[in-house]
């Protein structure tokens, strides 16, 4: 185990991109540490990793830029985020994305987009970020088209994440297209 490429991967999580990791930060920058980890467990060279290869990780660094406390994790120092995120609902632009595995279309298809444990689906504005993380869980995902403006229409409540990333409590299947 690369104990300084996972500190530095845990870093790049909770400072810099939550939103990749799909990662909810609360107002002072907390997240659950198994959220964290069954993230991390999404890539394959982190497949096996478990609350012990963190702990391990944030001990051998001779940097202390993180802390546990009541199994939850957060950065020290360094975000380049802010670190309280307000869940205002914002009407969205027309269209959304998603990029998902292509192992859960047809889940994704009969049920919807939901958040699975966490707190919101999240989505972007962009196709470059939507595949980024769809290539988390997969080398080739499928990008979803979410029509956002027609969901908000219906009722669907939207929140502004930052300039490319759009929360929604869940998004029924008759506003998404492969």
């Amino acid at each position: 185990m690369d104990y300084t490429k996972l500190s530095k991967e845990i870093s790049y999580a909770l400072r810099h991109a939550p939103w990749e990791y799909e990662l909810e930060l609360d107002e002072n920058g907390w997240v659950d540490l198994q959220q964290l980890i069954e993230s991390l467990r999404e890539d394959k060279k982190w497949r096996n990793i478990g609350i012990e290869d963190i702990t391990k990780a944030l001990e051998s660094s001779d940097k202390k830029r993180h802390e546990i406390k009541a199994r939850k994790i957060r950065a020290l120092y360094g975000h380049s985020i802010p670190q309280k995120i307000i869940k205002i609902t914002k009407e969205p632009p027309e269209i959304l994305y998603h990029g998902t595995a292509r192992g859960f279309i047809e889940a994704i298809m009969t049920d919807g987009l939901l958040p699975k444990g966490r707190q919101y689906v999240h989505l972007s504005s962009d196709t470059g970020t939507a595949m980024q993380v769809g290539k988390r869980r997969d080398e080739e995902p499928v990008l979803l088209k979410i029509y956002a403006k027609r969901a908000w229409n219906e009722g669907v409540k939207f929140y502004h994440g930052n300039e490319t990333i759009w929360l929604a409590d869940s998004v029924d299947k008759k506003y998404i297209e492969i």
